[in-house]
Formats: structure tokens, C-alpha cells, sequence
């Protein structure tokens, strides 16, 4: 893949734009390649640098991070979420997650409680009613979904949500937060949640 990173300086910022399609592995290779004429923008300077272009995860952040940080002392700011949830969400983007690093809860998840991962989490059981489960991708509960649950919580439109059933009286999926009418899962079992062509959640 040409040009993963282009880099520009913009008020007062040095700017690296990451192509949205390249893996981390690309991206790091790419990066150690671009360091010397990265380090030829700097002298004595201490401009911050902004990487932007992708919405990365927190552990592929710290990676960019130490790449940099390894040949320049400065500041490394990412425009991607820290946080998983509508809040930290800055846009919205597509990207396959067939495969996804995948975390396994086992048992139900009582009221109050709180589950959050950058990758896809299976829930051995059911979420309860006042209970949250946030993943920057995949959402699978093997019980029912009673509780609050947030798919694509960095702001991935293909992420899904599935359950033996969802009876939630809301799910979120990206920046898309679906409001479910009682009489929607009264009438048919809803096992399935997902953002369609126009942007909306669907419910099957």
C-alpha cells in the first residue's frame, strides 16, 4: 500500500494522516521509514505531533508512540478515543471485523455492573437490566440481552450485537443509539443488531 502516512505541518502541529485501510503492522514499518524525514522537521523544536487519519486502539497508540518517541522528544497526540462510548466517539468509520481479539465474561451480569473492551466480548450468560457492556467491536451475549449494551464503542459502524434474545429498552452501536419499543421483542424473538446502508440500526 502507497502512501500510509503523509505528513504535514498544520497550526502549530506537526500532522501525520495515517491511510485508513493500512494494518498496524504496515503503519509501524511505514513509521520507522518516515522517522528520518520526520526528524529532519525538527531541530531544537518541541512541535507536537497529531496522528490522525484512523481510530486506533489504546495498545496501538502506545506502538506509534514509542516509534516516535524513540528518535524525537516530543509530544504524541492521537485523534482516536481513549475511552470506549458515545462520548469519546470524534466520527464514525467502517472496518471489517471478521476477525477481532475477543474477550470471554463467564456468568450473567447483575445490575450495576460493567464490562468494557477495545475488541469483541462474548458474555457467558445473561445481561440484566441496569447492568453495561461497551466493545470497541463485537457484542455476543449467549443469554438474554436485558441490559445496556454498546457495539463499535470507538465508533465502528460494523460492529454487531447478537443474543439468545435482546429485550433492551436501548442498544448503541457506533455513534447510532436505538431506542426498542417493548412491543418490538414482545411480538418476535430479536436476536441480531446491526447499522444497515442508511445508517440505521436494525433490529432482526
Amino acid at each position: 500500500m502507497n502512501n500510509i502516512i503523509s505528513i504535514q505541518t498544520k497550526r502549530g502541529k506537526v500532522i501525520l494522516k495515517i491511510e485508513e485501510e493500512a494494518t498496524q503492522k504496515e503503519i509501524l514499518s511505514e513509521l520507522k521509514k518516515k522517522m528520518l524525514e520526520l526528524k529532519s522537521l525538527y531541530q531544537e523544536d518541541s512541535t507536537p505531533i497529531l496522528v490522525t487519519g484512523q481510530v486506533f486502539k489504546n495498545k496501538e497508540m502506545e506502538e506509534i508512540k514509542e516509534v516516535i518517541q524513540n528518535v524525537l522528544e516530543v509530544e504524541v497526540e492521537f485523534d482516536s478515543p481513549k475511552m470506549l462510548g458515545l462520548h469519546g466517539i470524534k466520527k464514525a468509520f467502517s472496518r471489517d471485523i471478521a476477525t477481532s481479539e475477543t474477550q470471554f465474561h463467564r456468568g450473567s451480569l447483575r445490575s450495576g455492573q460493567k464490562i468494557e473492551f477495545e475488541g469483541s466480548l462474548v458474555i457467558l450468560g445473561d445481561i440484566n437490566a441496569g447492568a453495561e457492556v461497551l466493545a470497541g467491536e463485537n457484542i455476543i451475549v449467549l443469554g438474554i440481552l436485558r441490559g445496556m449494551a454498546h457495539a463499535g464503542a470507538k465508533g465502528n459502524k460494523e460492529a454487531i450485537i447478537a443474543a439468545a434474545s435482546i429485550e433492551s429498552p436501548q442498544i448503541r452501536i457506533a455513534n447510532i443509539v436505538k431506542e426498542i419499543e417493548r412491543s418490538e421483542f414482545e411480538e418476535q424473538i430479536k436476536i441480531c443488531a446491526y447499522i444497515d446502508e442508511k445508517g440505521e440500526v436494525v433490529l432482526e
